[in-house]
């Protein structure tokens, strides 16, 4: 049990939710009744509380908005067959937050803190988890400077915040991916391993010029070489060689995603083979072409499994028959599986919210 005596809360007069019809969301803007919120000054967490949503009032010269001091979490909270709400390993969110926040010279949120905000929003805001399984509320929890001056140091003052949106699937088709010779995400030593909102804002053009091109999103390339597979815009990459699944080792330059750490530990407990090691887009792309390379899939909280059906690289275009795949089903069922509770969590990775 949480304990959540400490926070202040808010309830709405109004609930939106009655309008709300669960079989036709839009990902991302749906908003649900209340949100949490709390600020840092003088070198301290203070008035942590759930109000209902609303616009905030930001001075002209907000700090975040001018030189980007700001880091975000992705998470979902599900629902049981019961109807017990369950959050899906909600402490990593938590550690992974802190972690973007120290990169970005941004103080820690009390885990203890954290782990109580989510909680209790979710127990408040039940009601908008869409009961599908594959939908989910989706969590976003956020932290921004909010200094009111011109000048690149570090602010003295923040706010954190955590807002909800009932979604259906991100993706609803397989994928097709550009592997981008041109730009990069991240370069080591950077900040691709934070989940800091700069590094999304500069992909947007890349993505764009994939789109024009018929992509879904682009499939990136190391920042020296462009040669070596990152990531996906919005999720981390597996390969399948038959029964061994590859994925890029986390080197500082990808964001450590909680999904394919889950993804990772399903597949070794069904007795899968997996390596954590560079892999080259000449290896990958061969492997399309001599049929070795049997399946691809991204994996994130929002996308969950994405299955990719074709890879474009200088172009040239690999083609892989997603209806054969094996190993990315099984990791959807299995991850939508625990996150119901429609299969056991061996793992230990819900919590339920009672």
């Amino acid at each position: 049990m949480i304990d959540t005596s400490r926070l202040r809360i808010e309830k709405t007069s109004v609930s939106k939710l009655s309008d709300i019809d669960f079989n036709n969301i839009p990902f991302g803007r749906v908003f649900s009744d209340h949100m949490y919120v709390a600020e840092y000054d003088n070198g301290a967490w203070s008035n942590m509380r759930i109000v209902p949503f609303k616009n905030f009032s930001i001075h002209p010269a907000n700090i975040a908005w001018h030189y980007g001091q700001s880091v975000f979490e992705g998470m979902k909270a599900t629902k049981a067959n019961d109807g017990t709400p369950i959050l899906f390993r909600p402490e990593k969110h938590a550690i992974r937050i802190n972690k973007s926040a120290a990169r970005m010279c941004m103080p820690e949120f009390p885990q203890e803190s954290f782990m109580e905000a989510v909680y209790e929003l979710v127990k408040l805001e039940k009601g908008w988890i869409p009961p599908q399984e594959g939908s989910a509320l989706y969590l976003r929890p956020y932290m921004v400077a909010m200094d009111e001056f011109i000048g690149v140091q570090v602010a003295k003052s923040y706010m954190f915040c955590i807002f909800c949106c009932p979604v259906g699937p991100y993706y609803a088709k397989d994928l097709k991916l550009k592997a981008d010779d041109t730009y990069i995400r991240a370069a080591q030593g950077g900040v691709g391993a934070a989940k800091a909102a700069g590094n999304y804002g500069a992909s947007l053009y890349p993505a764009s010029l994939a789109k024009q091109e018929g992509y879904d999103q682009v499939l990136w390339l190391d920042a020296k070489e462009f040669k070596y597979v990152q990531e996906v815009g919005t999720m981390n990459i597996f390969f399948a060689f038959g029964d061994k699944v590859v994925t890029p080792a986390t080197s500082g330059t990808i964001l450590d995603g909680i999904t394919r750490d889950s993804c990772i530990q399903i597949l070794k407990e069904k007795g899968i083979e997996v390596e954590e090691r560079p892999l080259s887009i000449e290896e990958i792309m061969q492997g399309g072409k001599d049929g070795s390379l049997t399946e691809v899939f991204g994996s994130g909280t929002a996308a969950v499994i994405a299955p990719v059906k074709e890879i474009a690289y200088k172009g040239d275009v690999i083609n892989i028959d997603t209806s054969a795949f094996k190993i990315a089903p099984m990791l959807k069922d299995t991850l939508n599986g625990i996150r119901s509770e429609r299969l056991e969590d061996s793992f230990g990775w819900n919590v339920r919210v009672v």
